[in-house]
């Protein structure tokens, strides 16, 4: 009488656990990793569909009964996971408990340099700013790289990341370091040393390279165009060094920009810059290492980001005047486009028929 009592209704949820844990709790062999991602605020149950919907759990009902029992379904941390498949079920909660598995995804721009770097990772990572300028100045990695400049600026390879949850500044920048030399292949040097430069100085030009190009397949013509003008001594004259020089994001140069006082203003400053002005990707690399053979030493920027070459500063001249011609039409169509469809549209709304309208007034540009 006295088992039958205590098999009542406990007794049958204690059986019920450890049918559970026989039949499910015990893990397969274990498959490939998966990314579940558990947002802020989501119950126990929302969680369970969705490491079923991964083939982490075969039945999430029976899983969120079995956590229930447990009494686990209310202590779980929120993110993104990496866990794997075969998991058993009792490890699957210990994880979710201890925030075992959690990851922290960071992509790093091309062309980003250390002053917006820093704060994507102290953001996504949970680490201090103060740490991050410790790890980008490690001086064992610098001496690594053989990197004469201060800092690792131009090192931290741009990249989508996978940190594991309580990762250290030093450990993230590493990492990405890492990353950078798993880039930079063998047969890289030769073409280097083809070119005159070190590996330092090609990742500062494929720096610049990066910031100047939009239209990718223009990257080893303008790399062309800055070997040309390192070739016959003449200044680089890059606007990107100098927005860097000033601590600015890429944009508009002004003249008064050109007069700042920094070994990083190329208009000043014979050659190549210290260092690079941001972390170059593969295309800019591999751009700056296979230059065009063409005669170009200068280049104007279209709106749109496509360039024009030219190889004499008198060609260069008529190339500017032509691109602010053309700026100016193209500015001048698109008004009257605008006016146009104003205009329309309120004939529309005022049930006139547009062929009674008098005609837009063509507005021409200015030579």
């Amino acid at each position: 009488m006295r088992n039958r009592t205590w098999f009542g209704r406990g007794g049958v949820l204690v059986a019920s656990a450890a049918a559970l844990c026989v039949a499910a709790a015990c893990g397969a062999p274990r498959g490939p990793m998966q990314r579940v991602t558990i947002p802020k605020g989501a119950s126990f149950r929302v969680a369970a569909e969705s490491l079923a919907a991964h083939g982490l759990v075969g039945n999430p009902r029976l899983f969120a009964f079995y956590a229930k029992l447990l009494r686990r379904d209310r202590t779980m941390r929120y993110g993104t996971y990496m866990l794997a498949r075969g998991t058993s079920w009792n490890e699957l909660l210990y994880d979710l408990r201890r925030g075992k598995g959690i990851v922290h995804t960071v992509t790093i721009p091309e062309g980003y340099d250390l002053s917006q770097i820093v704060p994507l990772l102290a953001a996504n990572l949970d680490v201090s700013h103060d740490s991050l300028e410790m790890a980008i100045r490690d001086t064992t990695l610098r001496r690594e790289l053989d990197i004469p400049t201060p800092s690792l600026e131009g090192y931290l390879f741009p990249d989508t990341y996978t940190f594991p949850d309580q990762v250290t500044a030093h450990e993230a920048v590493a990492t990405m370091v890492r990353r950078f030399q798993q880039v930079w292949k063998p047969e890289w040097d030769a073409l280097a040393d083809s070119l005159r430069l070190r590996r330092h100085d090609v990742v500062t030009l494929a720096s610049i390279v990066e910031r100047e190009v939009r239209k990718r397949e223009e990257g080893p013509v303008v790399a062309a165009v800055y070997l040309n003008r390192l070739r016959t001594r003449m200044p680089l004259q890059a606007d990107p060094t100098v927005t860097y020089a000033l601590g600015k994001r890429p944009g508009r140069v002004y003249y008064k920009d050109l007069r700042v006082n920094s070994p990083y203003n190329t208009y000043r400053v014979q050659g190549l810059p210290p260092g690079p002005i941001g972390s170059p990707g593969l295309a800019a690399l591999e751009a700056t290492l296979n230059p065009a053979k063409v005669p170009y030493r200068f280049f104007v920027a279209h709106p749109d980001g496509h360039h024009e070459f030219r190889t004499t500063y008198r060609e260069h001249l008529e190339a500017i005047r032509m691109v602010r011609s053309q700026a100016r039409a193209d500015s001048a169509a698109r008004e009257a486009a605008m006016l146009r469809a104003a205009r329309d549209s309120a004939a529309r709304a005022a049930g006139a028929p547009l062929e009674s309208l008098p005609p837009m007034p063509v507005r021409r540009p200015r030579r």
